[in-house]
């Protein structure tokens, strides 16, 4: 679908936060590496929202506290300690954290702070301990050239990553404290976007940046949140966008969804509609039912909505409706769902006893009406947050925070937060950034990861393939040290650290036992004419499981150590010889048989290029 995009008013902004690659956490000396095996202990945590320093509480974090959340948090004795469990306060400042942000900040060309002040910012889902994230502003004012015009990078903040939700079933929502405290930067747009191709190139330059400095990989280690708007709507943050191919497509859906939410309060303002506060008790109505759910239910509640009919099964989004939307927030107190009059009858309620709700509750045709089936405290809560939702409904779009399906629709999570959710952090001093110290990081700048492949392409003659999986996996840097210590062929050096490493991890071989000084020593190997590059990954894979031993020793025990040219000239001498009959029979076309038989025999232990060039050679003397 082609939309006029300046027509509509459409701004849009990011946010991405990227986990950095540091020896430490952000405020303890914990590790950051995340651990899948038992853990050592747990505590239990109920959270709470307090009120900023105005007396206001956080919208966001008062919805969240609806829940009656109960939280089980899960450590262990070497990745975590009492800072994460809210017991210590916290340590200084990550000094490594601060240089890999410092540099992001000079490659966005963003104006760095005087002092950082870490502050607190209340979160209550969980994924604090303490109930708020430390976080601090570090740079400001920043921009980036891009095809479509330059964005500005308002802000860049250094603050800790949340921990880890491994189970929400029960009555404890479950969390690993692993990951809580590891440095993430935050980088933010202003809303200067105004097209999804661009917020995608957007994203693409930002990650770009990000990758040339020390962030980590992997999935869950980076995450954008997209923030979008229309002229007649609102502002609404989309998070967990992972995948960019994607993000043109979540914009084109939010897009459709505030039209259509914009269709339907023009609507409801047309049909004079009414939203009833009161909750009623239908129990009666369905005494008989045929439904398992309602015949199971504890209580069953119904709330009237006064001309929305029609308008509840309306389609707001790809297989998604106007009712998805009131579900997304009855979901919230408790319920798996609810149903509604515009899709009854279904799930074993018949027209019968529609009929007989409508007649029960005294309802015009043009109203609709929802019902929860629930214990009668769960339905009660869920109806009021529908009732809730559906007043919000003649205002258009509402300002929320949803979360990215992998299909690019979007579901509610909660609220916009707001500036009283921050509070200043009193257990950190502040800390100071020099003029010096920030000119000595912006005069030591590391290359993008973009022209760094233009550059190895031309300068190592590699292929776009094995240059761009080299930067892509961040082994460029390596690849050109091993070629400063070995004047050897470029292309089997780049093919071992892009694809072999990768395919030995993936079966299990620990490659950290590879280190650089063992590349070395296997590469001067082959320089010098001792393996072939055939024999690289058997060398690799006995490397690995034996990194004690010496690489030559190691390749003459695997007996992958070539013989010399004299003693392949003699091998195939011998085998042309027997096969001279064949050579005056086909002449040159004897090459390829004669060539699987030497290569046979040699058994890897001679290079194809000296094999093909003597049996080339000895067929020439008997022609």
């Amino acid at each position: 679908m082609s939309r006029d995009w300046k027509k509509l008013g459409l701004k849009m902004g990011l946010e991405v936060h990227q986990q950095l690659d540091t020896e430490s956490k952000l405020f303890c000396p914990c590790p950051t590496e995340l651990r899948d095996d038992n853990y050592d202990a747990e505590i239990k945590r109920i959270l709470r929202p307090t009120q900023s320093e105005l007396g206001q509480i956080d919208r966001a974090a008062y919805q969240e506290s609806m829940q009656k959340q109960r939280f089980n948090y899960e450590s262990y004795n070497t990745h975590t300690c009492l800072v994460e469990t809210d017991d210590e306060p916290p340590h200084d400042l990550n000094k490594e954290a601060l240089d890999i942000s410092l540099t992001i900040a000079s490659l966005l060309n963003m104006k760095v702070v005087d002092e950082f002040h870490t502050m607190r910012k209340q979160v209550i889902d969980g994924s604090n301990t303490s109930g708020f994230q430390r976080t601090g502003l570090l740079a400001t004012d920043g921009y980036l050239d891009t095809p479509y015009g330059e964005v500005k990078i308002e802000t860049l903040g250094l603050e800790e990553d949340a921990a880890r939700r491994v189970d929400s079933e029960g009555p404890y929502t479950e969390f690993r404290l692993d990951r809580l405290g590891i440095p993430l930067a935050e980088i933010t747009t202003d809303p200067s976007v105004h097209n999804p191709d661009a917020m995608q190139h957007v994203a693409y330059m930002i990650g770009q940046v990000l990758r040339s400095t020390k962030v980590k990989r992997g999935l869950g280690t980076i995450r954008q949140d997209v923030n979008i708007s229309i002229a007649e709507g609102a502002r609404v943050e989309i998070k967990g966008v992972q995948d960019l191919e994607l993000m043109p497509e979540i914009v084109e859906r939010e897009v459709t969804r505030q039209l259509k939410l914009i269709e339907i309060r023009n609507q409801l303002k047309e049909r004079n509609a009414k939203v009833i506060d009161e909750i009623y008790d239908i129990d009666e109505v369905f005494k008989d039912t045929g439904s398992k759910i309602l015949k199971s239910a504890k209580s069953i509640k119904a709330i009237i909505l006064k001309g929305f009919d029609g308008l509840i099964g309306l389609e707001v989004q790809p297989g998604r409706r106007f009712g998805t939307e009131l579900s997304g927030y009855a979901k919230k107190r408790g319920v798996h769902g609810l149903f509604h009059t515009d899709e009854l009858p279904a799930y074993g309620i018949s027209q019968e006893e529609v009929d007989k709700l409508k007649r029960y509750l005294k309802v015009e045709p043009e109203d609709a009406i929802i019902i929860v089936a629930e214990k009668p405290e769960v339905a009660t809560s869920a109806l009021k947050e529908v009732i809730r939702r559906s007043k919000m409904a003649f205002d258009g779009v509402v300002e929320e925070t949803r979360k990215c399906l992998e299909d690019g629709n979007t579901e509610y999570m909660r609220p916009l937060a707001t500036a009283n959710r921050m509070y200043l952090e009193t257990d950190i001093p502040l800390f100071q950034i020099s003029k010096e110290h920030i000119n000595k990081i912006a005069n030591n700048l590391p290359e993008l990861p973009d022209e760094k492949k233009v550059r190895i392409i031309k300068e190592y003659s590699l292929s776009e393939d094995l240059a761009n999986q080299l930067v892509r996996t961040q082994e460029a840097d390596m690849f050109e040290e091993i070629l400063k210590q070995v004047k050897v062929e470029s292309t089997p050096v780049a093919s071992v650290l892009a694809y072999d490493l990768k395919e030995l991890r993936r079966d299990n071989h620990n490659i950290n036992n590879i280190t650089f000084d063992k590349l070395v020593d296997m590469f001067k190997l082959l320089k010098d004419n001792k393996i072939s590059k055939d024999a690289l990954n058997k060398l690799l894979i006995s490397i690995s499981d034996n990194p004690s031993k010496n690489v030559e020793k190691l390749a003459e025990e695997n007996n992958l150590t070539l013989l010399s040219e004299d003693d392949v000239q003699k091998i195939i001498e011998n085998i042309v010889s027997e096969n001279e009959t064949m050579i005056s029979e086909r002449q040159m076309g004897a090459m390829g048989p004669l060539m699987g038989m030497s290569m046979k025999q040699l058994k890897g232990k001679a290079d194809g290029s000296i094999v093909n060039k003597i049996v080339r050679e000895e067929i020439q003397k008997r022609l």
